[in-house]
């Protein structure tokens, strides 16, 4: 049967977050928000005179190819495994009922994913989608090794990973329970329809879930933050990818340019979802945002021909 999260699985405690548990609902005054999170539905709209980031599909994927060998490595050094905490608390917020499968968009080399599907029991089959073929091919060997070292995967079905256009998914309406993206949002070029995307597959009832970078407020932890992103990181980076240090000057400028808070939960709920909240970490390092599409579950519509071919990995579809 399918079940939520154990109550007694519960992640190891990060101290520097133990204060960022108190969900954020409704649109704060706008003296609570956050200086530095965008709050214009176009960033580069007005007095801002920073020029917009390149995230044109050819660019960012082929960033993405060159740094794929090196990138699960990087990560977990590079923020001190804190991400592993960071989607075991993002799981911690889906309510995983039925079998009704889940969507992970933007899944990259497949943690979330895998994550979901070993949280999410036997019944409900994860898939995972994204546009950058290197990554996906990782995502696919981590799975079969992981099958191969819990002897037939404790159970559950394997992860089918596609690659997909994340603007144009191709899945029917109402389909998933859940729909989830981490830290890939911001790399997509139209943001809004990114996420109207994720609303439209999810099934009503259903949530949507975004784990993302953001912008921390206190003002010494946003100077170090600030220093690391845009003096080390890069360096860091370049000296472990051993390739062009634009990958990881990208990085910084990304979620600098990226709306956080207030800002992108206002996206959310103009895309249509309701309960939007979220949930800053490691004092608002990271941020988890979930909501609820309106409307009660239905019965599962008609699977597509992708839908129908979702045990074929790696699948070109959408592009």
């Amino acid at each position: 049967m399918s079940q939520s999260p154990a109550e007694n699985d519960q992640p190891i405690r990060d101290e520097l977050a133990a204060t960022d548990d108190t969900p954020h609902h409704d649109r704060p005054a706008a003296s609570t928000r956050s200086a530095d999170c965008h709050s214009a539905r176009d960033s580069h709209s007005g007095n801002d005179t920073t020029p917009p980031l390149d995230k044109s599909g050819k660019r960012v994927r082929e960033m993405f190819r060159q740094i794929a060998p090196r990138y699960d490595t990087m990560n977990h050094l590079l923020s001190l495994n804190i991400d592993k905490w960071w989607r075991r608390k993002a799981v911690d917020r889906l309510k995983i009922k039925g079998d009704a499968p889940i969507l992970d968009m933007c899944c990259g080399t497949g943690d979330l994913a895998i994550e979901i599907a070993d949280r999410a029991g036997s019944d409900v089959r994860v898939i995972g989608s994204d546009f950058c073929h290197a990554m996906l091919e990782i995502a696919r060997d981590k799975e079969a090794s992981r099958v191969i070292d819990t002897s037939g995967g404790a159970g559950r079905p394997t992860i089918p990973f596609f690659e997909a256009d994340s603007m144009q998914l191709p899945f029917t309406d109402d389909r998933f329970q859940c729909v989830t993206v981490a830290f890939g949002l911001r790399n997509i070029v139209d943001t809004d329809q990114g996420i109207r995307e994720m609303v439209r597959v999810c099934r009503p009832g259903g949530q949507v879930m975004v784990l993302e970078f953001s912008q921390p407020t206190l003002p010494v932890l946003k100077q170090l933050y600030g220093f690391y992103f845009r003096a080390i990181l890069p360096k860091v980076g370049q000296w472990l990818a051993r390739n062009d240090k634009s990958a990881y000057e990208y990085l910084p400028a990304s979620v600098g340019q990226f709306p956080c808070g207030e800002a992108l939960a206002s996206r959310l709920r103009d895309a249509g979802l309701d309960s939007v909240e979220f949930h800053p970490l490691t004092l608002g390092v990271a941020t988890i945002y979930i909501g609820t599409k309106p409307g009660k579950p239905s019965a599962a519509p008609e699977k597509t021909a992708t839908d129908q071919e979702a045990d074929q990995p790696l699948k070109m579809v959408a592009q």
